[in-house]
This record gives structure tokens, C-alpha cells and sequence, in this order.
């Protein structure tokens, strides 16, 4: 037996991790079993262990089947995040080697649909296999290439050092940017950060996304500055927008409206609450050239879909993309009725035969719910619906079979009639 603390399940309590879940929580812990500083192996319960937060560990079922290694962290719930299927002395070997490797192989993966000026999710956290590590990789107009890194829980915290070094060898960034400053760190008993790693660069750059020129913040903008796993779901808009009157809720930086204004949309108004967004909206509109189609507006969405349905004002196309509106499964129902709502205005907004684009990145509220919500939402509207596609994120953001929380963005195309 090697000389890693074993973690043991209470019983009945690995069936999702079998099927590929990465995390046991606290109340699903019975014991840990662990070797003291005498040599002796001591058996105690959670709570009551020494064994140090970060610490390479084995997972077990209260049986005794060996389920994976992992790190585990006291102070979160969840408290084994799983790294590898293989015992935690071949991992530990060399450890560098074995996360180059994960970086290595999710970059192999992108390549397949991306190419080198592109910019995309490069690692997605569990996805990966990297638990709780977000990695950006933007290219600019000058091909330089930026990586913005979120080190979002202990697991990879721990191993920051090695995961800069494989992430320096695989992509040769110009700059990286660390943007370890969610809350969610504070779960972890981790303080929160951000800055440059390495030199500093500019952190206001331009990328191009489907031919468009798109501003992106990397130290300001929301999360790592831009919502990358719309791509595609931007490029199949167009489908449905030549000559067309476009609304873009929820727009963020204006990409789905940009994506329709190159199109040959007839015109496009690009709605957001915050100032800031718009700012960049207008921004986006001044470097495509596209002032003499789209408008930006701030405003509440839910109080300006109510305005225009007052006016009887009408759209051919809607896009909604909203934010997650639950982080929680006990805010679900009320989630239920803010989606409701967006979709039952929008589908009254639209002329006979319009299309509404609508969304969801909640993990919480998933795709049954999703198109519940819109079922109801026509119904309410007295709206036929027809789904013309049904898509997701795009494949830089891979779902990991038996981890449904990968499996987060919902995107409909839907005909209202």
C-alpha cells in the first residue's frame, strides 16, 4: 500500500462518480485513513483528520474499490475534486510531466476545430480534467496570443507553477493574464487575485470572431472578457437575418448583433443594462462599421420588451442571451419565471414567421426545463413554435460524459408563428 491518504465514500454514495462525476462532497465522506508522522496508518472521521488541504489523495468506496486520485480541500464541500483514474503514486512521479500532458491534449483537441488566429476556451476545468482551471486563449489583430487563466479551486491552485510552465512550453503566450478574482475562491479558503503573470501587455485588445472585429478586456471585462462558447451559435444567426429587423438582448459586447449586421440585416438595436457594455458596444459598432445599421441601448431588457410590446414596435429576429439567472437548484422556479417571461414578450415582438434565438448558460436550469419554459412561454403568448436547431457551446467547450455541469449552454432557433 502506498503512503497517500485513502478517502473512503459512505456507502451507496460512488454511483455518479463511476459514471464519470469529479467531485465527492463532505456528507458523502465516511473516513479517511491516513499515515501519521510515526509511521502509523490512523483511521478517523472527516472532520478529525490531519491530513493538510491540497494533498494528493486516493478515493475509495466504502467497500474499498479504488475510484480515482484527487486533492482534497477540508475546507470546501466539495472536498475531493478527482484529477486522474490511476492510483496517486504513478501521478506524483512526475507531476509536471503528468499535466503537460492535460494541456497538451486539450490544445490537440481545439486544433481540430480552430485554427492558430483563432481564439477559444483552451481548457474548460473538469471537462479537461483539470478541475476548477479556466484558460482562455485570445489571439489579436497582431497574431499575438493571450491566455487568461482562472485558478478557481485548490485542486489547481495547488499546482499553479506546473500548469504556468506546461501552459508556456504548449502556447508560447505573449502575455497571461490571471483573473482569480470569483468568489467561488473564497469556498475554497482562497484569497482572491488578478494581474499579469510575467511582463505586463496590453489588456485591452482586438480579436477577430467569424470575420468581425471584437474588443476584449481581459482585465476588466466580465470573467476572462469575452463569452467565447457563443461562436458558432453567432455564425448560425446569420441564416436568418438578411433584410432583416434585428434585436439583440442581453448583447454584453454586441457579437450577435455584429454577426447579424453582417449579414445585411436591415437594422439591428443591441440592448444591454450596463453602461459599460454598451460603451464597448458602440465601440464594436465604430471598428466594423456598422453605425448606419446598429444602435446600442442601455436599458433593462425586461422593462423595454414590456415598452415595445406597449408600442406594438416589431422585430423579425430577436436574440435573447441572457446571464445565468440561478447559480442554485433552490432558485430554479424563480429562474423559470425570468426566462418565461423574455421569451413570452420576445415571441410577441416578433411579425408572423420571426425567429427568436434564445439561450440559457445556466447548468441549473437544464435542457428539459429550458424547453419546458419555452413550451409554457408560447402557450401564454398564443404562439405557435416550431424549433428550427437545437445547439449548445461550441467545442472548444467539450461536455465530459457522467458531468452533466459541462453540459451548461442552451441555444434555440425557434420560428414563431
Amino acid at each position: 500500500m502506498n503512503s497517500f491518504p485513502r478517502v473512503f465514500l459512505k456507502k451507496g454514495e460512488e454511483a455518479e462518480i463511476q459514471q464519470g462525476f469529479l467531485w465527492a462532497f463532505d456528507n458523502e465522506i465516511e473516513r479517511v485513513k491516513y499515515q501519521a508522522e510515526n509511521s502509523k496508518w490512523l483511521d478517523a472521521p472527516l472532520d478529525k483528520c490531519e491530513v493538510e488541504d491540497g494533498s494528493l489523495i486516493e478515493l475509495f468506496t466504502a467497500a474499498g474499490g479504488f475510484l480515482g486520485s484527487g486533492i482534497i480541500n477540508k475546507k470546501s464541500k466539495i472536498t475531493v475534486r478527482l484529477i486522474s483514474s490511476e492510483h496517486a503514486d504513478k501521478i506524483s512521479e512526475d507531476f509536471s510531466s503528468f499535466i503537460f500532458k492535460r494541456i497538451r491534449d486539450a490544445s490537440n483537441i481545439r486544433r481540430l476545430n480552430f485554427k492558430d488566429d483563432d481564439s477559444y476556451r483552451l481548457i474548460f476545468g473538469e471537462a479537461d480534467l483539470i478541475p476548477g482551471f479556466i484558460c482562455d486563449r485570445f489571439c489579436d489583430e497582431k497574431k499575438h496570443v493571450y491566455l487568461v487563466v482562472q485558478f478557481l479551486s485548490l485542486s489547481c491552485d495547488k499546482f499553479r507553477k506546473e500548469i504556468i510552465s506546461a501552459l508556456e512550453k504548449v502556447c508560447e503566450p505573449y502575455g497571461i493574464f490571471e483573473r482569480s478574482d470569483a468568489d467561488v475562491r473564497n469556498k475554497e479558503g482562497l484569497e482572491l487575485k488578478s494581474g499579469w503573470i510575467g511582463k505586463a501587455r496590453e489588456s485591452r485588445i482586438v480579436i477577430v470572431e467569424n470575420g468581425i472585429k471584437i474588443l476584449v478586456d481581459i482585465e476588466n471585462g466580465q470573467k476572462t472578457g469575452y463569452f467565447l462558447d457563443q461562436k458558432f451559435n453567432r455564425m448560425a444567426l446569420r441564416s436568418y437575418c438578411r433584410g432583416k429587423t434585428v434585436l439583440d438582448a442581453f448583447t454584453h459586447t454586441g457579437a450577435f448583433g455584429l454577426n447579424a449586421f453582417m449579414a445585411g440585416a436591415k437594422s439591428v438595436v443591441s440592448v444591454d443594462i450596463s453602461p459599460e457594455a454598451v460603451d464597448t458596444v458602440n465601440e464594436n459598432i465604430k471598428l466594423n462599421k456598422a453605425e448606419g445599421v446598429m444602435q446600442a441601448e442601455c436599458a433593462d431588457v425586461f422593462d423595454l420588451l414590456k415598452k415595445y410590446e406597449d408600442e406594438k414596435r416589431k422585430f423579425d429576429v430577436i436574440v435573447l442571451d441572457p446571464p445565468a439567472f440561478t447559480k442554485s437548484a433552490k432558485m430554479i422556479k424563480k429562474a423559470y419565471g425570468g426566462y418565461k417571461e423574455i421569451n413570452l414578450r420576445a415571441m410577441r415582438l416578433l411579425n408572423e414567421g420571426g425567429i427568436l434565438v434564445t439561450c440559457s448558460c445556466s447548468h441549473f436550469f437544464d435542457s428539459n426545463t429550458f424547453y419546458s419554459m419555452l413550451t409554457h412561454a408560447a402557450c401564454d403568448s398564443h404562439k405557435k413554435v416550431q424549433i428550427l436547431e437545437k445547439r449548445g457551446a461550441s467545442p472548444d467547450h467539450p461536455v465530459l460524459l457522467g458531468y452533466p455541469k459541462s453540459e451548461y449552454l442552451k441555444c434555440a432557433v425557434v420560428r414563431v408563428f
